[in-house]
């Protein structure tokens, strides 16, 4: 297996068909794959973090990692991520899991649990007037942790 450079649309058209409870993210800073045997098993993007207390000069978030169940990659993503974060100057990079999660990737890659955090109502739950044209998929109902590096 080795880390490969993906575009931004290669990413998302795996998550898409992969990833079992995200969609693709809506923007990103970069995207990574990791390749096996000439095709890639896993992808990871990276971007400015979604909760606005991060500053985004200083703060990356890994938005997204999935993989077809290749053993060992998601850990690999997380290390490539965490690798390119730092040479690019970030400060600290954060992810989230949900809560029946183990972490282990992210163990495995130097990453700590920073918070468990409780349930939220989803974001097509947050604003009647919205409530129609919001999309309900994501993780809203679902206890999740905020792991941080370093």
């Amino acid at each position: 297996m080795r880390v490969v450079p993906i575009t931004f649309r290669e990413a998302c058209a795996f998550i898409a068909e992969h990833h079992r409870h995200n969609k693709p993210p809506r923007g990103m800073k970069f995207a990574v794959g990791i390749q096996l045997d000439d095709r890639v098993v896993a992808v990871a993007t990276a971007g400015r973090p979604v909760s606005r207390v991060y500053d985004p000069r200083r703060v990356l978030e890994i938005n997204r990692t999935c993989t077809n169940g290749c053993r060992n990659a998601n850990s690999m993503l997380y290390g490539a991520c965490r690798k390119i974060g730092k040479a690019m100057g970030y400060e600290r990079i954060v992810t989230y899991t949900q809560g029946e999660e183990t972490g282990q990737s992210l163990k495995a890659a130097g990453f700590r649990l920073d918070e468990r955090l409780a349930a939220r109502g989803s974001w097509a739950d947050s604003s009647i007037k919205l409530r129609d044209i919001r999309d309900p998929e994501g993780n809203g109902g679902v206890p999740r942790e905020r792991w941080v590096w370093p």
